[in-house]
Formats: structure tokens, sequence, C-alpha cells
């Protein structure tokens, strides 16, 4: 911190000292130009002292030039050019002020209040440098008047004397406010760029980290992806369906599972091909959501090819069992609606944790209901939850809805309120007549239009099968 302050005092120091040099370069070519052509003046107002006063005024100027010209011989102590003018033209105004009269005396006044309002406007210092200007110019006059002035104290006090003293008093003053002012804004330009800069190497980590965050959960995204069943699979085994699938994030804790299964036979039944779907609800969406999906789906995968597992409420209890297993002690777990569907037969078979199932038969809806515990959740009941299993004889042109909460969960309409499962029983109602790709588009319209401007409060999920 210390070498950071002593870093920041000395930019300051430097920033302050180019900018003050600016304006003494400007001083410096006044006092070349304006210096001789006063001398104009001299002419009219004295002219028996004419060419004593125009040799000084050109040697004060040649002086003055000469510093200009080397200026940068001496830019580690930049003062030393204003000194010299102010310096210089005070002499020289000390000594033409001595041979001067009365009236001479004050209309060459103007002349020192000049140098010193001049002073007071161009230079930047430290008021030791204009202590020492006043003090020379005061021993100067001094001096000069005592040889040459033929003016009595008195006479040059009342006569422009004690003007020009206060004058020089207040341009100490005006160069000292306006020095700490210089040097106040030009720390707390630094202080601002610094500070800008900070900002820009802050924001330029935070957008890489962002970067590298938003990349992980891309390709997170594309992982959760390969576990759900391909479309072109999907399509080979159902002719009318849709699924509406909508993370809230990037990555989902919403997933679907679909697939053809074998049973396997036993002594009270014979093998029969089935499809069985789930419309999965993780704890969480996002990332944590989306570590929960990629363990549901494998365990799932695994139940197909367990001989013990060959009905709904079967694989609910295995998918309770190893999750519980695989995760330990944690609490977190899933509701599901999972369903066998025998097209053959016109058969369905349906287990739930927390997710309901709806058919829509005409102008009917029939709700089956879960069982009201989810997956996972509860390591002290490993292995002891069983899951009721529901069989619904269907009939042809049912309409099969499997979800999660997240539709019904939404706010907004134009009360900003939950959209409801009555209202998305109604819209199911509906739409019943349409094909289910159009079923699809009206279910993202409608949600879409409820949402508004609001933002989605989780992922959604929403699978609908024509038998």
């Amino acid at each position: 911190m210390a070498n950071y302050l002593d870093d920041f005092q000395k930019r300051a120091d430097h920033d302050f000292k180019d900018y003050a040099s600016k304006y003494y370069f400007i001083a410096g070519w006044v006092a070349i130009v304006l210096n001789p052509i006063w001398g104009i003046s001299d002419y009219y107002n004295c002219p028996s002292d004419f060419g004593s006063f125009m040799t000084f005024r050109l040697v004060v100027t040649l002086i003055i030039f000469s510093f200009v010209f080397l200026r940068k011989r001496y830019k580690r102590f930049p003062e030393l050019l204003p000194l010299i003018i102010i310096v210089g033209i005070s002499i020289q105004n000390a000594f033409m002020y001595s041979r001067m009269n009365t009236a001479e005396f004050q209309n060459h006044t103007f002349a020192y209040i000049a140098l010193f309002v001049g002073a007071g406007m161009f230079i930047l210092w430290d008021t030791i440098y204009s202590v020492i200007v006043v003090a020379i110019s005061i021993v100067a006059n001094a001096i000069l008047f005592w040889i040459y002035s033929p003016l009595s104290f008195h006479e040059i006090i009342i006569n422009g004397g004690l003007l020009t003293t206060s004058v020089s008093l207040f341009s100490i003053v005006l160069i000292y406010t306006r020095t700490n002012l210089t040097k106040k804004t030009i720390t707390a330009q630094l202080a601002l760029a610094d500070n800008k800069r900070q900002l820009e190497i802050k924001n330029a980590e935070i957008e890489e980290k962002n970067q590298d965050i938003s990349d992980s959960i891309n390709y997170a995204q594309r992982i959760q992806q390969a576990i759900f069943p391909p479309l072109s699979k999907i399509d080979t085994i159902l002719n009318d369906y849709f699924i509406l699938f909508q993370p809230k994030d990037i990555v989902s804790g919403d997933f679907y599972w679909l697939t053809k299964v074998r049973t396997t036979p036993n002594e009270n039944s014979t093998s029969e091909e089935v499809i069985v779907v789930a419309a999965v609800d993780c704890t969480g969406h996002g990332v944590p959501g989306a570590l929960m999906s990629i363990i549901g789906s494998s365990i799932l995968n695994q139940s197909i090819t367990e001989p013990t597992v060959n009905s709904p409420s079967e694989a609910l209890s295995y998918l309770d069992k190893q999750l519980t297993n695989n995760l330990h002690s944690i609490n977190d777990g899933m509701d599901i609606a999972l369903c066998s569907i025998n097209p053959t037969k016109l058969e369905l078979q349906y287990a739930g944790a927390n997710n309901p199932l709806y058919i829509v038969r005409g102008k009917e809806l029939i709700e089956i209901k879960p069982d009201k515990k989810p997956i996972g959740g509860n390591p002290e009941n490993f292995g002891k939850k069983v899951f009721e299993n529901h069989s619904v004889k269907l009939e042809k042109n049912d309409c099969i809805y499997l979800f999660s909460d997240g539709y019904a969960d939404q706010f907004g309409g134009e009360t900003g309120k939950k959209l409801k499962y009555k209202n998305f029983q109604n819209l199911l109602i509906e739409m019943y007549d349409l094909p289910m790709k159009i079923q699809h588009q009206k279910l993202i319209e409608f949600f879409t239009s409820w949402k508004g401007n609001l933002n989605q409060v989780d992922d959604v999920l929403v699978i609908g099968i024509r038998v």
C-alpha cells in the first residue's frame, strides 16, 4: 500500500509539473512579445530615459528567451522559467520607476499591477517561490529607489506603491489557491483514472470468469442433452406426440425419459412390449438440478435391465432405492410421473411421486393422482417406499400428458398470479382436437403470453402423447 501511495504521489507531482510547464511556456512567450512592445509607451511618457529603458527591456527579454529556448535542460525544475520572467521584469520595472517623477510613476503603476495579476493567472507553484519573487522585488525597488528616485517614501506609497504591494500579496493568494485547486483536480483525475482502470481490470476478470462459467454450463448442457433420448429415436416409437422442454437456465433440473422395452415374463404374466415414458422434476434447477437429472436418467436406464422391474411402481421403488443409496446423506430428490403404454392392448400403467398424470378424452380430463412422497430425499426410509401402480384402459385418440410443476407455477397474467393447474387443465381440454404438434405451439404461446415481462420461475416440461 505504501509503495502504491508513493507511486501515486510521484505521478501526481509529475502531471502537475507538466500541466504547470505549459502555462510557464505561454507566459514566457507573452513576456518575450509584450515586454518590448510596452517600450513604445516609454517613448511617449519618458522620452529622456527611453534608450536606457528599452535597453533594459531588451536584455530582460533576451534572458527570458534564452530560458524558454533552453527549458528542456532544466525540465526537472520548470519553476525556474517563471521565476526568471517575474524577477527579471520586476527588477526592470523597479529600475524604470526609480527614474520617474510622480506623474510618470502613476502612469506606469499599471505595468507592475499587470505583472502580478498575470503571474496569478499563468503561474502554478508552491508559495515559497511567490515569497522569493516578492522579496526580491521589494529589495530591488528599495535599492534602486534609494539610488535614483527623486520621490520620497511617502510619495511612492500614495502614488502606487501601496496598491502595487496589495496586488502582489493578492497574487500570492491567487497563485496559492489555483495551485492547490489544480493539484487536487489532478489528484482526483488520477484517482478516477486508477479506479476506472481497476474497474476495467475487475470487469475483464469477471467477464473472463463469466465466460468460463458460461462455457462450462454450455458444455454441461451438451452433456445433459446427450442423456435425453434423441427425437429421431422417439419418432420411431411414437406417432403423434410433443415434448415441451423449456429450462429456466441453460441446463435443467427437469428431464424426460422414453424408451421401448419388453417386460420379463413370470408365472403371472407373459412378456409384452411397452412404451415407457417419464417426466421428472429434480430438486432445484440449473447446474444442481442438471446433475441430479443425469443421476436419475442413469438409474432409469439401469431399471429396464432389472428382471424384477416390470411395472411403473416397481421402477419408482427401484429409482428411490438406488438414488438414496447413491446420494447417501443428501436429502435432495425428485418428483416423477412414469407410465408404460401398451399401444396394442390400449392399456396404460402409471405410478407417480408427487406428479400426476392427465388423460384427456373428448371434453373430459381424467386425473390419476400420484403418491404424495418424492423419490429420494429421506435416507431414513431407505428401501421402504412403496408406490401404487394404476392401470387404465385407454381409448383411441386419448391424449396422455405427463409434466412437471413449472408450467402451472408460472407467475403472470394481468395481476401477476400463478397460472395454476385448473387453467392448465382447461387449456388441455380446449386443445384436445388439435394435432399434438399444434398443441405444443399453443402451449408455448399461452405460456409466453401469461408470463409477459416476468421471469420464468422454474424449468418447464410437458409431454403429450395421443394414442
